[in-house]
């Protein structure tokens, strides 16, 4: 019996199966019945799509969505299709160590696919590669169908390979052969690839290399140069700066020399200004006395003046006395002078106003008679002025009527030119449209099968971006799995790094403990074996409460003896290195822990040194630490133990809460991971992680770049119909603008002829309106002149009626000019006579009283003289003593300014020497100022090179000190200079950058080299492996193909009862491609080919050529859906027997309808459609078959 078989056959949403349906199979025969359209043969079908079928018409179906069970009437539709086939491996027949296979499919009306093997999601290569060379899959002869009798009777012979390739066992070589085919044809793109881009790369590796070597050997030049020149301006600075040393200190000498010269000049000048300021105060006592005489001198003028004024009083006061004594003479014959002065006076002023009476009244009448010639001469002068502003439009309306004539008369001629011009370009513009029609339509032509050509690529082309797109896809999800994982393998590293680091460095631990294992590491301390917490292991659930237990104890150093922990202490005590515990083995002893019962109690984990693991030499140390305490699961647990057992050991829950020894309780929130065993726990489980991870990255690196090379071949197949997609659409562009360069020269032209034609009947419109504007013109300019005339005459004749008026008016004028005149001189002579009548009498008035008066005065002027003449004898006295005062103080004056000049002497004498230091003082000012500007130079030059060390070279001084180098001579160096300027100038154009894309390009350039050589040789090796593998075919084929021709002759005779049968090869020398004939003779009968027989027995040769595949590679299992349907009853019954005879090496499953197959089976299943479209499985006897599913 075979050792492999189908145990299961699992459906859901598979078609008809809505439902999950399942199917157990013995390794004996199975039937499945039912009636037609009941949905038997999709459990066929569900066998061959599992195992991978990707042909929607190989499962009777439209596209592959038609898999997925599509709903009824009172049913909705799935949303997946899913099957898994359950085999038998109990040998191991599969390469897997499970003795079930369970190979499932699913998919998704989303278009998704998904494939599994015992629940692990694989790719249908993987199911391909598992089934083949077994007889079964989609390739195979285990599921029988209909479809696989037409193809093995088909009339060409070569579809039958497949069967007979299948089962001569090298369909898994020619599955690698293939595969080996499409590596060397990839390969072969490869290296058409490469090659191309190997040579795109040799015409830029050569220019490069000169670039890149030009390049260096500039770096050569500027690296020397920079060094010279660095050294040449370091010298050059240290020189400045010598130089500035010495400056600076002759500017500090000539600054303190400056200094004391000033400080004498200051001296000198206050002294000199002491010696003015005495000399003013001389000059202002000089000023004082002066001011004394001048007042004085001022009393004594006045003095003198007083005796001028009172000998002038006197004086006059005689004249007068003279002059009245006269006048007293003469008084008597002036009386009667004056009194006849009076009365003609009085008579010229009676004549005066009567003149001015009469000529008032003629001033008067004149004034009226010019106010009425003024109105009548301003009305004339109005009319005037109108009538000749009328005159003046009418003249400048025909000017402008006459301009516009002309100018008709030019548009006019104008128009008459226009018109011909047009006609003529009207013509040209008709001749040009035509000429652009035609050329505009032979390129629409052009354009549109240069659409239709680049449409067809584009297909082509969306095809292979689909592809390229699924490939690229596929590749990124690749690299993002592997740099997620890369970056999980750098954080775990990372992680691990610095927990491993805080182990090393003791992070966490006491100074006192950090001190000690330095120490001891570096062998200065003998017997210390670590801390408690770095020589125990702890499982993760129980990491809280062994922190928690130990507490501080975690850091307890444990030594060998008492002599290394005192020691230690004596180190740390030397070091001020804080304090320890410290526990030696020789002297701890374990604790001794009594209660037993505890271990039986709810919640008891276990005692704290069981829990932990460690090495036995410290069983004593960890007993001691931990034997005493109890581990429980939680607080509840934990206070049930303490109070049974009297509260006489520490318990410690899980979760690191703690209930002491006597009663007291301590706990709260606990870190989860923050104490030092958790690190190390941590540190143990990121190690095992990493490694997890670092495996999973080199599998995803690998399909990475699996991804990467299809996704490369696919972008290569893209580029390259893009590049001819670009070519036809550059054509395409060029047609478009020359369809566009003619729509736009054709859409121009037919404007142009349009505008011509609305021209021509522009200018014909507006001919025909020149013509009535000319003649209205010439009309207007008649008007306008004939009624310029009469207003020109009415206006000359206004014009002499105003002139006669102005001649009038100004007679007028003048005659009251020559009365106003006359009468000023009238009332001036009358004024003049009113006043001298007035004087006169007020005359012969003061004459008849002024006698008496007179005579009183003489007296007068006697006494007045006599009192005079004592005030002058007065004066004279006083103007004496003041002239004896005055002569004093002129002697004092004399005295003030000769000491004036005494000082004046020293004065100068003090300016003198002053005026000596100060020439001292700028001759040292102008040496401060010359060493001050050479500290300027020097620092200037100092800052310049300096600039210059950051600026050319970004250096600063002490950088630049660091680079410097040993010159033999400053002026050799400096020619040195020269030289390197001139070879870095000769060298031209320096592309920096060759030096890096040289190396790119060439690192590039090898590496494609060598790809091409790797390529080379893998072709050279998959040649020689498809050589090989066509070699091996061969012989499997032909030793397997006549032993399949021998089995086949005995099952068709066995099947026929008698007869012949024979299978030939149409080309032998061509054995693995060329077609398969079978050649018959049924018993009786002579030998014939299939196309010659009956139906029937076209299927019963097609049975037993199955049988005799079977017989030589038996197939695990075998499905025949209803291939016996042909066969009359007798030959029907001789099939059934025949798959008896054979079911001890192959499982058989047959889906009929026929009695005799039915009979020989073990196991019958139903399928019956009680619910309209849903399939359902029964398990029925077969006598129960006609009764249930009314086959007759």
């Amino acid at each position: 019996m075979q050792t492999l078989y189908l145990k299961a056959l699992e459906i859901q949403g598979f078609k008809s199966f809505p439902d999950k349906t399942v199917l157990s199979f013995g390794e004996d025969m199975t039937a499945i019945v039912g009636p037609n359209g009941s949905g038997k043969s999709n459990i066929s079908d569900a066998i061959r799509w599992v195992m991978g079928e990707q042909s929607s018409k190989a499962l009777r179906g439209g596209k592959m969505e038609d898999v997925i069970f599509g709903g009824t009437a009172v049913r909705r539709q799935q949303g997946f299709a899913e099957v898994s086939l359950v085999l038998d491996n109990t040998d191991h027949i599969f390469p897997m160590e499970e003795s079930e296979v369970m190979v499932t499919r699913r998919y998704y009306r989303s278009g998704e696919s998904e494939y599994y093997i015992n629940r692990r999601s694989v790719r249908l290569k993987d199911v391909n590669e598992l089934f083949m060379d077994t007889g079964l899959g989609r390739e195979g002869y285990s599921i029988i169908g209909q479809g696989r009798i037409d193809e093995i009777l088909s009339v060409k012979s070569a579809d039958r390979r497949e069967v007979f390739e299948e089962a001569a066992g090298i369909s898994r070589f020619r599955h690698r052969k293939e595969e080996a085919e499409r590596k060397l044809e990839r390969t072969q793109e490869n290296l058409v690839r490469i090659t191309d881009k190997i040579d795109e790369l040799e015409l830029q590796v050569e220019p490069l290399r000169a670039q890149s070597e030009k390049a260096r050997k500039f770096l050569v030049l500027r690296d020397e140069l920079r060094g010279l020149e660095i050294s040449l301006w370091l010298e050059q600075l240290e020189k400045i700066r010598a130089g500035a040393i010495k400056t600076l200190s002759d500017y500090e000498n000539a600054v303190r020399q400056k200094e004391e010269a000033q400080g004498a000049v200051e001296a000198l000048y206050a002294a000199a200004e002491e010696h003015a300021a005495q000399m003013r105060d001389k000059d202002v006592e000089a000023e004082g006395v002066r001011f004394q005489m001048m007042q004085r001198g001022a009393d004594a003028n006045g003095l003198e003046n007083a005796v001028a004024v009172l000998r002038a009083n006197i004086q006059n006061n005689l004249e007068n006395r003279d002059r009245i004594r006269r006048e007293l003479e003469q008084q008597e014959g002036r009386a009667d002078s004056i009194g006849a002065q009076i009365a003609e006076r009085k008579e010229r002023l009676e004549a005066l106003v009567g003149e001015l009476d009469a000529l008032a009244a003629e001033l008067s009448a004149k004034q009226g008679e010019a106010e009425e010639t003024a109105r009548s001469a301003g009305t004339l002068a109005g009319e005037l002025e109108e009538l000749r502003r009328k005159e003046a439009v009418e003249n400048a309306s025909a000017s402008e009527a006459r301009v516009l004539l002309s100018a008709l008369a030019a548009a006019a001629q104008e128009l008459l030119d226009r018109d011909e011009a047009v006609h003529q370009e009207l013509s040209a513009g008709e001749e040009r449209v035509r000429q652009l029609q035609e050329g505009r339509d032979a390129a629409q032509k052009e354009l549109a099968q240069a659409r239709e050509d680049r449409d067809s690529l584009q297909n082509v082309l969306n095809g292979y971006g689909l592809r390229l797109e699924s490939r690229r896809k596929k590749a990124k999800e690749a690299e993002e799995r592997h740099v997620k994982l890369q970056m999980e393998e750098n954080a775990l590293h990372s992680r691990i790094h610095m927990l491993s680091e805080m182990e090393k460095l003791y992070e966490g631990y006491s100074k006192a403990v950090k001190l000690v294992m330095g120490e001891a590491r570096r062998g200065q301390l003998k017997g210390v074996h670590g801390p408690v917490a770095g020589l125990l292991h702890v499982p993760d659930h129980c990491t809280v409460a062994i922190e928690t237990a130990l507490g501080g104890a975690m850091q307890h150093i444990v030594v060998e003896r008492e002599e290394d922990g005192k020691a230690a202490i004596q180190y740390l005590k030397r070091r001020d290195g804080g304090r320890s515990t410290f526990l030696p083995l020789s002297t701890i002893r374990p604790s001794d822990f009594r209660d037993q019962g505890v271990r039986r109690e709810a919640g008891f984990v276990g005692l704290g040194d069981e829990l932990v693991q460690f090495d036995p030499r410290y069983q004593r140390i960890f007993s001691n630490l931990l034997g005493r305490t109890v581990v429980a699961e939680d607080m509840d647990a934990a206070i049930a133990m303490a109070r049974k057992y009297g509260h006489r050991f520490k318990i410690v829950t899980l979760d690191g809460q703690v209930l002491n020894p006597g009663g007291s309780m301590t706990g709260g929130s606990v870190s989860r991971s923050a104490g030092i065993l958790s690190r190390a726990n941590e540190l143990e489980r990121l190690n095992r992680q990493r490694a997890g991870v670092e495996e999973q990255r080199a599998a995803a690196a690998q399909a990475m770049e699996e991804a990467r090379r299809e996704a490369t071949a696919a972008a290569y197949e893209v580029e390259t119909a893009q590049a001819q997609q670009r070519q036809h659409e550059d054509a395409i562009l060029k047609l478009e603008e020359r369809l566009a360069h003619f729509d736009a020269q054709l859409t121009d032209a037919s404007r142009r002829r349009d505008e011509q034609r609305r021209e021509l009947e522009q200018i014909q419109a507006r001919s025909a309106q020149t013509e009535a504007d000319t003649a209205a013109a010439r009309a207007r300019i008649e008007a306008l002149e004939g009624s310029a005339a009469a207003l020109r005459a009415e206006a000359e004749g206004k014009a002499q009626g105003q002139s006669e008026l102005q001649a009038r008016t100004a007679g007028i004028r003048e005659a009251i000019a020559e009365l106003n005149m006359r009468r000023a001189g009238l009332e001036a002579e009358q004024q003049a006579a009113g006043q001298s009548l007035t004087e006169l009498e007020a005359l012969r008035r003061d004459l008849t009283g002024d006698r008496a008066e007179r005579e009183r005065m003489l007296t007068a002027f006697e006494e007045k003289n006599a009192a005079l003449e004592e005030e002058i004898l007065e004066k004279e006295r006083r103007l004496q003593a003041i002239r004896q005062e005055n002569r004093e103080r002129q002697e004092a004056i004399a005295r003030i300014n000769e000491e004036k000049l005494a000082l004046e002497a020293r004065r100068n004498q003090a300016d003198k020497q002053a005026r000596e230091k100060n020439s001292e003082l700028l001759n040292l000012e102008r040496e401060v100022s010359v060493l001050e500007q050479r500290k300027a130079a020097a620092a200037l030059e100092e800052k310049t090179l300096l600039d210059k060390l950051w600026e050319t070279y970004e250096l600063s001084h002490e950088a630049a000190r660091a680079q410097r180098v040993e010159l033999e001579s400053v002026p050799k160096a400096q020619r040195r200079v020269g030289e390197l300027k001139k070879a870095i100038s000769g060298l031209g154009n320096i592309n920096l950058d060759a030096i890096e894309e040289f190396q790119r390009v060439n690192e590039r350039y090898t590496y494609l080299t060598d790809q091409r050589d790797d390529v080379l040789k893998s072709k050279k090796e998959l040649e020689g492996i498809i050589a090989d593998i066509t070699e091996e075919m061969k012989t499997i084929f032909a030793r397997q193909f006549s032993v399949i021709n021998e089995a086949f002759q005995q099952t068709f005779t066995e099947l026929f009862g008698g007869g012949k049968a024979t299978l030939e090869l149409e080309e032998p020398e061509d054995i693995l491609n060329c077609g398969i004939e079978i050649r018959v003779q049924p018993p009786g009968k002579a030998l014939k080919v299939l196309s010659l027989l009956s139906g029937g027995e076209k299927a019963f040769v097609a049975i037993a050529l199955y049988f005799a595949i079977l017989k030589v590679r038996p197939t695990p299992f075998c499905v025949m859906d209803e291939i016996e349907a042909a066969l009359d009853d007798a030959n029907v019954v001789r099939f059934a027997r025949y798959m008896r005879q054979m079911a001890d090496k192959t499982q058989f499953i047959v889906i009929t309808h026929r009695r005799g197959t039915m009979e020989e089976a073990d196991v019958l299943y139903g399928v019956t459609m009680q619910e309209q479209g849903v399939s359902r499985i029964l398990t029925i006897n077969l006598n129960d078959v006609e009764k249930e599913l009314h086959i007759k």
